[in-house]
């Protein structure tokens, strides 16, 4: 099984980026199944019903969120209905929607789990309990992929290691800077600290960087939006052996000014 995941799309210029760049990816690298989180796409801030039709429409089979799930207040009027949007499992008890999805690839089926990480972060219960309670009691195919969204290296890593083996891929996001630390850990599970984001290459984190220099420079509340201009395109692709669901391979990529798209 082959898993495209793309990291944190933000605003429209990340979704012009994946409408322009992901026919290509398609034919190129033939996955079997299209992941990508959604929780900066409207604006940098959160997802509308309107945009998750867009991402559907563009080939993505699943789309996680993350700690900005709640920033458009539309959401609850349609997460609990969209099996294919989750926000982190980690939520409170409660908390509209559902953290797990599972996707039909083929006579397959691969689970994607959305967790938040503490450190950093949002108030939420423990993303390792959490996940242990799931894969304990409610996962039951071997091909399972676990988007992290968290802010350290760190809480990533221990996270990783934590699932070596119980899950296909952990793949982090939330920092919107790809990291150069892809690995399979000795078990078989695939691993990536940051998978980066689809948004604008010349912005801070996909933001508009006149503002985003506003703020830092004056240290004055000034509301942030989403960057515009050239693009970068970051994602991952992750080869699962049938039927142990262990991962195979993993590659990077990224697409922007620096690094064109080669076929």
């Amino acid at each position: 099984m082959r898993v495209l995941m793309f990291g944190d799309v933000v605003g429209s210029c990340g979704r012009l980026a994946l409408r322009h760049q992901l026919p290509r990816l398609k034919r190129s690298l033939q996955p079997d199944v299209i992941i990508a989180n959604g929780e900066n796409a409207a604006g940098g801030r959160g997802i509308t019903r309107s945009i998750l039709r867009e991402l559907y429409e563009l080939g993505i089979d699943c789309v996680t969120l993350g700690n900005h799930s709640w920033d458009q207040r539309e959401i609850f009027d349609f997460i609990d209905d969209e099996t294919r949007l989750i926000r982190p499992a980690n939520y409170p008890e409660g908390t509209p929607g559902r953290g797990v999805a599972e996707i039909p690839v083929g006579q397959e089926v691969l689970a994607v789990i959305n967790l938040m990480g503490r450190t950093f972060m949002p108030l939420a219960e423990c993303p390792f309990r959490v996940v242990d309670a799931l894969l304990r009691d409610l996962v039951k195919t071997p091909f399972i992929l676990v988007d992290f969204h968290a802010e350290t290296t760190s809480e990533k890593q221990a996270m990783a290691w934590h699932l070596d083996g119980r899950v296909s891929a952990v793949i982090g996001t939330h920092t919107h800077v790809q990291t150069a630390d892809e690995r399979i850990l000795p078990a078989g599970t695939a691993y990536l600290t940051d998978v980066g984001m689809v948004g604008a290459y010349n912005g801070v984190i996909g933001m508009d960087r006149d503002l985003v220099l506003k703020k830092f420079r004056t240290q004055l509340p000034v509301r942030l939006e989403s960057g515009s201009g050239p693009a970068q395109l970051n994602a991952v692709l992750i080869d699962l052996d049938r039927p142990s669901g262990r991962a195979r391979q993993i590659r990077r990529i990224r697409i922007d000014d620096d690094h064109p798209f080669m076929d």
